[in-house]
């Protein structure tokens, strides 16, 4: 099993060193360090950037020749790759970073929509419904942009708004479908992410009915634990197991044509 998705101290994880350890001692074939990016098209986004230090469009090149020394110095396969934030109105400027900066493979994933942050709670809370059911509308818009986007080898956590009180449960089948056909359509897989699986909300992404519709349209799926410290890394990937194992899944991988 290779876990295609951990994050290091090159945005908000422990040390590259201890993941790559921890992924070692969890028994894993091969570990993608996905360190989240950001590449800035508002002002209020360069803040946020900025005061979060998601900087590896600065510093890939020095992790890479980290990386690179831990590949040779473990039994495990170390994966130079970056989670990248997706805002349509950047799209250029992403994929001229990424045809740059040559990664092993890249992670897509929809953080924020016209500015608004997916996870802080705090932007939602003078919405009304039909204000979040709007949102909830234009996530899923910019999750197919990103697919159609053929930038990205995986899309990270496709339901995340399911992390969020003031939008979960209001994903349709309709959202999943539209999101399954465009995955159907493109090299772009869906991520079985367990970054919040073994926490008390218990969200797998993606949720039962949205792998469902992926299901339906044989869109395959890859695995990710979302780890950011070496004690969530084994018992993610030991969830992911079992689960894979459940449903009969062979997960995809990046690499996969």
């Amino acid at each position: 099993m290779r876990d295609y998705h951990v994050h290091s101290n090159y945005s908000d994880g422990a040390f590259l060193f201890r993941m790559t350890a921890a992924a070692e001692e969890a028994g894993l074939d091969g570990v993608g360090i996905a360190d989240h990016c950001m590449l800035p098209v508002s002002e209020r986004q360069r803040r946020s950037r900025n005061t979060v230090g998601f900087t590896l469009d600065a510093t890939h090149e020095r992790r890479r020749e980290a990386i690179e020394y831990l590949d040779e110095g473990r039994d495990i396969d170390v994966y130079d790759a970056v989670e990248m934030d997706y805002d349509p109105r950047g799209e250029e400027e992403i994929a001229d970073f990424l045809a740059e900066a040559g990664f092993d493979y890249a992670i897509g994933s929809v953080h924020s929509v016209d500015d608004t942050f997916v996870q802080w709670e705090g932007e939602f809370a003078d919405m009304d419904e039909g204000e979040l059911e709007a949102f909830v509308d234009d996530y899923y818009d910019a999750l197919v942009d990103l697919v159609e986007s053929e930038l990205f080898a995986i899309a990270a956590h496709p339901d995340l708004i399911e992390r969020t009180d003031s939008l979960r449960g209001r994903s349709t089948v309709d959202h999943y479908r539209r999101v399954a056909d465009a995955l159907a359509d493109s090299r772009t897989v869906p991520e079985l992410n367990a970054g919040r699986a073994l926490q008390d909300i218990g969200v797998v992404h993606p949720s039962e009915e949205f792998l469902e519709a992926l299901l339906d349209r044989d869109v395959g799926v890859t695995v990710g634990t979302d780890a950011h410290a070496p004690g969530e890394l084994g018992p993610r990937a030991e969830f992911l197991r079992e689960r894979v194992t459940e449903l009969g899944l062979e997960p995809a991988s990046p690499f996969d044509e």
